[in-house]
């Protein structure tokens, strides 16, 4: 049977999520089945992407399909490319705050990551007057001209990067990818023997990804002291315009993780954004919950900095982070688009308050909210993600 292979692999990525050290409830269980079930669409999704002659554009990861501590106010894209061949992207720059191309020389595995071979944002690309563009990717050429990026040996995956930081006003692009020499052509028919290799490989991925960003949280977060965040750092990975602070927490339901850190200035900054991630490595539920914020949507203090309440109880607050019955999770703060390297100063403190004091937080009268306004707030995220994002 041709889908054998991939029904073994399901039941070896359910073994793994079962047997997870992090388990303690029905909601964990609960959640890690939810985690499998969008891998499992996206294993298939991506075995039958690999088209690297006649590539597209594939969604990574999305609010279905999560991934490695997915950021709420990101759309994903990759495609599969070839480091002897020249490929063509064209689009439209939407108003989002931030994109951003990155070409990889392999995919995550559970014990090493991909190079990055080439990371750039959109400033150095020329972009016409209707926002449209193409960059080519290719072999080292003379005289290539603007917007050619060369592909280093190895090269095998192209990921676009779109980000949000006003849901509610900014619009999505457009983005397409084709091998220069094979547009107006077509591929070869399908054949049952390259089918049933696509559920071999597909299966691999599964496991893989299943192993890979368990394997992740042991890298880059659970070794850090608890309920606390890392001063600013560039982003590991290549992301060269992308700082990066992390954390994890531990918080009893009367306990309340205060964060504080200085709004970035839109010139420093045009994208900064936090959120909190379960211990499946993948963002809590930003749709209908307010698990993430971003400079557009937190609300400022007087002073200049932005208080994040994250707790368990509502404080009646437009800084509530949610953490939506998750005792422990990650803490993640990026800025993207920075126009300097950050600093210490730039960076967040982290305080434990009891959740009977946190009217003596500063400005906490301003930062008061009821819960119609509350509801509207939900209601904006419920009606932006579905204008950004289908399922």
């Amino acid at each position: 049977m041709a889908t054998e292979s991939f029904a073994q692999a399901i039941a070896e990525a359910e073994r793994i999520i079962r047997s997870a050290p992090h388990i303690q409830n029905e909601q964990d269980l609960a959640e890690g089945l939810d985690y499998l079930a969008g891998s499992i669409k996206a294993s298939l999704h991506l075995a039958w992407a690999y088209e690297r002659d006649f590539p597209f554009f594939v969604a990574s990861t999305g609010p279905y399909s999560k991934l490695g501590l997915d950021n709420p106010d990101t759309l994903y894209f990759h495609s599969y490319i070839r480091d002897d061949a020249e490929y063509v992207v064209t689009g439209r720059r939407g108003t989002t705050a931030d994109l951003s191309f990155q070409v990889m020389n392999g995919d995550y595995g559970p014990t090493s990551s991909p190079d990055s071979l080439t990371a750039f944002d959109d400033r150095e690309l020329e972009i016409a007057p209707d926002g449209t563009f193409e960059v080519r990717f290719g072999p080292e050429k003379p005289d290539a001209g603007p917007n050619y990026f060369t592909l280093g040996p190895g090269s095998s995956m192209l990921i676009a990067r779109e980000v949000y930081s006003d849901w509610a006003n900014e619009d999505r692009g457009e983005i397409r990818i084709h091998r220069a020499d094979t547009l107006g052509s077509a591929p070869p028919p399908a054949k049952e023997e390259l089918s049933a290799k696509r559920f071999t490989v597909a299966g691999r991925i599964l496991v893989s990804r299943i192993k890979t960003f368990l394997a992740f949280r042991e890298w880059h977060y659970l070794d850090l002291p608890v309920n606390t965040l890392t001063e600013p750092r560039s982003t590991p990975g290549g992301l060269t315009t992308q700082y990066s602070s992390v954390g994890h927490y531990d918080l009893d339901d009367d306990q309340v993780l205060v964060i504080t850190v200085p709004a970035p200035a839109k010139d420093l900054a045009p994208y900064f954004g936090f959120q909190l991630g379960s211990l499946w490595y993948v963002s809590l539920d930003y749709i209908n919950h307010q698990t993430s914020l971003t400079a557009d949507q937190a609300r400022i203090d007087p002073d200049g900095m932005i208080r994040y309440v994250v707790s368990e109880r509502d404080p009646g607050l437009a800084n509530w982070i949610e953490r939506t019955g998750h005792r422990r999770g990650f803490l993640q703060f990026r800025w993207q688009r920075l126009t300097r390297a950050l600093t210490p100063e730039d960076g967040p403190t982290v305080e434990i308050v009891p959740f009977d004091e946190l009217p003596k937080l500063p400005y906490y009268e301003q930062q008061r909210v009821d819960s119609a306004e509350w509801a509207a707030r939900i209601a904006a995220r419920q009606t932006s993600v579905a204008r950004r994002m289908l399922g």
